[in-house]
Parts: structure tokens; C-alpha cells; sequence
């Protein structure tokens, strides 16, 4: 039986603005994209971080891109959710759906 990886909110978060954001997926639009989606304020730190921790754990991979003349000859570092990723995705969707089910009549009560 396969390992269940369980991610955490930001890790949700980074990989799913990994995959809203396709091949433009990379740090500064990672950050943007939460941050416009959850209206959460992302640092350049947590974010690389959580990036370097998704990668380590096989759930990203990155590349990068070719140098441009805006950004003074750097290149920037793009992201794609592996396979592992989705599953992790996957696995989390239905673990929380399964919290939330029998609860949205006691939320709307308490309104």
C-alpha cells in the first residue's frame, strides 16, 4: 500500500498555483497567484522554502529558463507538480472534502 502524503495548507496552496499558473509557474508568479487567489501575503522566503521542500519531496520538480535582458541575465527557476504531486493533491481534496461533509448546515446555522 502506498505512503499517503499529507500536505499542509501552504503546500496546497503553492502546488495548486502551480498548476493554475502552467508553464508560467515560476517564484514571482507563484507568490502573486496566492496572494490574488487567498488573499494571503507570501514571502519571497516562505515561498522558496515550501518550493524547496515540495522538490525535495518529489512533489515539484523545476527547471530554468533561458536568461533575459529585464531581469539582468538571470534566469528564472519554473515549476511543474509531478505526478507524486497530484497524487498528494488528490489524497488531501479527498481527505478534507471527507472533514467537511455533514458540516455545511452547521456553518450556515451559525450564521
Amino acid at each position: 500500500m502506498a505512503k499517503t502524503r499529507y500536505l499542509g495548507e501552504f503546500e496546497q496552496a503553492i502546488l495548486l498555483a502551480v498548476l493554475r499558473l502552467g508553464d508560467g509557474a515560476y517564484g514571482l508568479a507563484i507568490r502573486t497567484e496566492i496572494e490574488a487567489c487567498a488573499a494571503r501575503k507570501v514571502t519571497h522566503g516562505a515561498a522558496y522554502s515550501t518550493l524547496d521542500r515540495l522538490e525535495d519531496k518529489g512533489l515539484l520538480k523545476s527547471w530554468l529558463g533561458e536568461s533575459t535582458p529585464g531581469r539582468g541575465g538571470r534566469r528564472k527557476r519554473h515549476f511543474e507538480v509531478t505526478g507524486t504531486g497530484l497524487e498528494a493533491l488528490r489524497s488531501s481534496r479527498e481527505a478534507l472534502m471527507n472533514l467537511w461533509s455533514g458540516v455545511e448546515e452547521v456553518l450556515e446555522d451559525s450564521r
